[in-house]
């Protein structure tokens, strides 16, 4: 059972699961396997490959690396000094993981 091609066509690869429909202990009959092409799993566009407190690091579809910040709190207890170091250190942590150095 396919859900792309009407039938198989040769040298294609398709994606699926083979199943055996009958158990044959003694091989009287002709084993009867079935076929059914599953569908593809779509990646997620944009991926966040980085989730911290003060930003979110996602991949785009050429492979580049996308930082983007989360809503800034500005709050009475807000302090200018405090929320840049800690974009900066989170910067530095998820770089880190994602971008091998040289």
């Amino acid at each position: 059972m396919l859900r792309s091609d009407r039938s198989m066509k040769q040298g294609k690869e398709y994606l699926g699961v083979l199943r055996r429909d009958a158990e044959s202990e003694d091989f009287r009959f002709d084993v009867h396997f079935t076929f059914t092409e599953t569908q593809p799993t779509i990646e997620k566009r944009n991926p966040r490959v980085f989730n911290g407190r003060y930003i979110t690091v996602t991949r785009r579809d050429d492979g580049t690396y996308r930082p983007n910040f989360r809503p800034m709190p500005t709050g009475k207890d807000f302090n200018v000094d405090t929320y840049a170091i800690g974009v900066c250190d989170e910067l530095r942590l998820a770089l880190r993981g994602l971008i091998k150095e040289k």
